[in-house]
């Protein structure tokens, strides 16, 4: 028979928790270290690298906003990088007046900054 003696008594509540505490935080330690396990390339230049693939984000976005149709009248598109944002934008065919679909895009993580339509 094992014999405790007094101070182990008056600890054992707080060394019990303890145990269930760490034994209940293991799972999510397994959790932390399999997201930093996780592949992911980002190129040097960021995710938007030419003025080709910011127009296709653009696209894609503005299309089921304002229409596939409008949007696809506004070609040809252009883009243009400044200070790490890609500024896409539709155009109109000469001598017509009225606004056209933009976009700012950063450079870096493709992450859509504004979407806007002139009137």
């Amino acid at each position: 028979m094992i014999v405790m003696s007094d101070k182990i008594k008056k600890y054992r509540p707080i060394l019990v928790a303890s145990i269930v505490i760490l034994l209940l935080s293991l799972p999510a330690l397994k959790l932390n270290a399999d997201e930093a396990q996780k592949h992911n390339y980002k190129p040097a230049g960021g995710y938007v690298l030419d003025e080709e693939t910011a127009i296709k984000i653009a696209v894609a976005v503005w299309s089921p906003i304002y229409g596939k149709g409008k949007i696809e009248n506004e070609k040809p598109y252009k883009a243009i990088l400044r200070n790490g944002i890609r500024y896409v934008s539709g155009s109109l065919p000469k001598g017509w007046v009225g606004g056209v679909a933009e976009a700012e895009i950063s450079k870096e993580d493709a992450c859509i900054i504004r979407i806007s339509h002139g009137k």
